[in-house]
């Protein structure tokens, strides 16, 4: 398993990035190999965080590539005031089965 987790600090946001954004989140969603998002936010750092997990780099390579990632990703200025990438592999994951993914 791979995750790509996207940390990034909002900026102001207009209609095309919310369009993209949940472009981008329906692409994902509809990529073979594609597990889960989750999303978190550090309210004293003021920094987001969605993380994307994947059943392999393959599946995960799909979304980087894909134009409307790509379009974002080219225009993340206009509405970030910075961001980071980090693309982990997932070496396990265990926990007590509570918590639905």
């Amino acid at each position: 398993m791979y995750s790509s987790a996207f940390i990034f600090k909002a900026g102001l946001y207009d209609e095309e990035f919310h369009r993209l954004d949940q472009s981008i989140a329906d692409i994902a969603r509809a990529i073979p190999g594609y597990l889960r998002k989750e999303s978190w936010e550090n309210a004293d750092s003021g920094l987001i965080q969605n993380i994307y997990y994947w059943e392999s780099e393959e599946a995960l390579l799909q979304l980087i590539s894909h134009p409307a990632h790509l379009e974002a990703k080219s225009k993340q200025t206009r509405w970030l005031d910075g961001y980071r990438v980090v693309i982990a592999k997932v070496v396990r994951q265990y926990g007590d089965d509570r918590l639905v993914a």
